[in-house]
């Protein structure tokens, strides 16, 4: 907007220098629809009277006032992603942007439950969203049962009268274990409690948990969808309603998405379809290449018949995709796990997954290592896992480096058995 002394003195010396230097003439307006959209990096919009400016606080009219509020960039990412979330409803949906994952998740349960509130969550799921739960929420007065997610009888059983949420992941972290999403939502509606599904290792290319009855679907931006490891966010995606008490909550905690991660996230959306299907094609050749190797003792991924989410994933992931994600769990526990990754030549081991990159990491020492050994074993998780967050690369040249590592690695065992060691029982 410009104002009338921006008009009245740009060609004048009246006011002072600095005055002159901060009232600059406004930049152009533009007709012509972007292809990209803009990055708006101011953080303060400029109104022509105060009842307007007034009336975009409260609500009243749409429009920006103050970037921990909302952004135009920001907001056209959250469009976006619910645009794909949505795809196959017939009703709207909404999204919010914020400034991690993490931050989607606690914002999240921050806004559906109060203090004497209960949640029933999967025991396989990621580290600091158990870590929330099972600490941060606690202390609020917000307790969590974890139960196997699998087992629909004993989320059934673990559901309480002042139950709010059920919360799961469509593919857990690290086992790949698929949440029957239609199941779980039926059994929500009939406790008065919203199921809300972490979708980051899937994305919206793979699975969208609204069309199986999920209240809200969330993501970690940082993975699939920004997809080059170069941008940091989480989204929201749900009913209006919903959406707008998160959103409230947003506003109050203050994790919001800057403009820049929003433009690089929402550039990722463009290729999410492509880069993941390649992902998903490499991790099917991948796993059951993998699968062969005697020193495997397992391997999670639902693209594999041998799986136990395999038929459920063919139900509800109508694209054909399994995911990109596959861990390999080595003979000879946490040590092991550790070598063999160690061991590797072309995947990296470095955090996250969705690049275009292979990225690997041992499980119980990363992502999940608030658990120790035995809590590991009770979510499902052997302390040797490693898991694979596969790229873009060729498939023959990711396969070749991981059996390499598994030939090297089972030699070392090999010699270590010789010596009197049963690393096939160490943990």
């Amino acid at each position: 907007m410009e104002r009338q002394d921006d008009h009245d003195n740009r060609g004048k010396t009246t006011l002072g220098e600095n005055t002159r230097a901060v009232r600059l003439p406004s930049g152009p307006a533009v007709n012509e629809r972007p292809v990209r959209i803009p990055v708006h990096r101011s953080t303060t919009y400029e109104f022509a009277t105060s009842q307007e400016y007034a009336d975009v606080l409260d609500g009243v009219s749409r429009g920006y006032s103050y970037a921990r509020i909302d952004t135009p960039t920001a907001e056209a990412f959250a469009h976006a992603l619910a645009a794909m979330e949505g795809a196959g409803l017939d009703r709207e949906v909404r999204g919010q942007a914020f400034a991690s994952g993490m931050a989607a998740i606690s914002t999240t349960l921050l806004a559906l439950t109060a203090a004497g509130s209960h949640i029933v969550a999967s025991r396989a799921i990621y580290g600091n969203t158990y870590s929330l739960l099972d600490g941060l929420l606690r202390r609020f007065g917000v307790r969590t049962d974890f139960v196997d997610i699998t087992d629909l009888e004993a989320v059934r059983a673990a559901v309480r009268p002042e139950t709010a949420v059920i919360f799961t992941e469509t593919l857990s972290n690290p086992t790949m274990t698929v949440s029957d999403l239609p199941a779980l939502a039926g059994i929500a509606s009939d406790a008065g409690a919203r199921l809300v599904v972490d979708s980051t290792f899937a994305s919206p290319a793979v699975c969208r948990p609204l069309e199986h009855g999920a209240d809200i679907v969330l993501h970690s931006a940082t993975k699939y969808i920004g997809g080059h490891s170069d941008a940091t966010g989480g989204v929201v995606v749900g009913d209006p309603n919903t959406v707008a008490t998160i959103r409230s909550a947003r506003i109050d905690l203050g994790p919001s998405l800057a403009p820049d991660e929003a433009f690089l996230l929402h550039r990722g959306l463009e290729t999410l379809p492509l880069r993941v299907a390649r992902q998903c094609a490499t991790a099917a050749e991948f796993a059951a290449a993998v699968a062969g190797h005697p020193a495997v003792e397992r391997i999670d991924y639902p693209g594999l018949p041998t799986h136990p989410g395999h038929e459920t994933a063919l139900r509800l992931f109508d694209t054909g995709r399994f995911g990109g994600t596959v861990t390999v769990t080595p003979h000879g526990g946490r040590d092991a796990g550790m070598a063999f990754a160690d061991g590797l030549r072309l995947a990296t081991i470095a955090a996250s997954l969705g690049g275009t990159h292979t990225l690997v990491g041992h499980v119980g020492s990363t992502t999940h290592r608030q658990l120790d050994d035995a809590t590991l074993l009770t979510s499902g998780i052997g302390p040797g896992a490693v898991r694979f967050a596969i790229g873009i690369e060729d498939p023959a040249d990711l396969i070749a480096d991981a059996l390499a590592s598994l030939d090297r690695c089972a030699e070392e065992w090999e010699s270590a058995g010789q010596a009197g060691i049963d690393l096939g029982t160490s943990q």
